[in-house]
């Protein structure tokens, strides 16, 4: 298999990538279009067949989505957009709709070497906090409360945080996949 690279260009996010993958994976900011889509497998596709076009060898791309449930598929993969726009206060007053402020936080990781594509999907079921909370993490880490913890995701660190970054990103079958293919 030839060099694989993340597309990100979060220098921190490729460093912890690798940490949890196991593996020396370069990085690369490559700017690709994001189609509109609420299928977060559809976006990760196409963002894994854009970077392959681009860089010609074997990509690894993610995306994530924050469904607030009682919006239906909203914000989804669109919430870098809501962010951009309404903030994390106002994000949290859409919440508001549904007194159990229900939420489901997922990530797709695709891998695409021009051939073969593989997805690797998870999602963890959650709540919207009354009020963004914490400093860790990055985007909608303050508002994200998982199932059975009473802290945001941004409240966390160190371990706390880590368990729960690696159930929402799926981690163990991009290592499991990285660990069959490079070896």
């Amino acid at each position: 298999m030839s060099r694989i690279t993340y597309v990100t260009g979060n220098a921190h996010k490729a460093k912890y990538f690798t940490e949890l993958v196991g593996h020396d994976i370069d990085h690369q900011l490559v700017d690709v279009p994001e189609i509109q889509s609420l299928s977060l497998e559809e976006v990760v596709t196409a963002k894994a067949k854009a970077a392959y076009k681009i860089l010609k060898s074997p990509v690894i791309v993610e995306d994530t989505s924050l469904v607030i449930s009682a919006m239906g598929q909203l914000p989804g993969t669109f919430i870098k957009w809501f962010l951009e726009e309404i903030g994390l206060e106002k994000l949290c007053r859409l919440a508001d709709i549904d007194p159990k402020r229900r939420a489901v936080a997922s990530s797709s990781f695709a891998y695409y070497d021009g051939n073969e594509l593989e997805l690797f999907y998870s999602s963890l079921e959650g709540t919207i906090a009354q009020e963004p909370r914490g400093d860790s993490g990055f985007g909608w880490n303050k508002v994200f409360i998982p199932k059975g913890e009473t802290a945001t995701m941004g409240e966390m660190n160190g371990v706390a945080f880590k368990e729960q970054y690696i159930k929402i990103k799926h981690f163990d079958g991009v290592k499991e996949f990285l660990d069959k293919n490079l070896a």
